[in-house]
């Protein structure tokens, strides 16, 4: 069936989340902000794009870092207002230079850093 992007369920600012996982790990690396146009530019390219809420533009996972996202698969939640975007990574996906976003554990009340950054 094709895909419709107008069945996507986007917030009132018109943005999905998408979490990014590793394709061939299965780690968690990171979640960001779609728009419609990221979506497509996605898919169009194979780039992961994102919409940086903070700087209120795109965002190509890697365009100044070089820490790309590679798009494997894209795939949608069951209600349609998630998307999980399987990535080939290349470097730390994390700007603290961490593969993933996800360092830091709460255990016991205590917030444990799990992940070193990478050397």
């Amino acid at each position: 069936m094709p895909f419709d992007p107008a069945t996507l369920k986007f917030d009132a600012q018109g943005l999905i989340p998408c979490i990014a996982q590793d394709a061939e790990t299965g780690d968690v690396l990171m979640l960001a902000w779609m728009n419609a146009q990221a979506v497509a530019q996605t898919l169009a390219t194979g780039r992961v794009t994102y919409w940086s809420r903070s700087r209120a533009a795109f965002w190509i996972k890697g365009e100044s870092s070089g820490h790309t996202q590679a798009l494997v698969d894209l795939r949608l939640d069951c209600d349609r207002d998630c998307l999980l975007a399987l990535v080939r990574q290349t470097g730390p996906a994390c700007h603290t230079n961490r593969r993933s976003c996800f360092y830091t554990a709460l255990r016991d009340g205590e917030e444990v850093e799990v992940l070193l950054p990478v050397a």
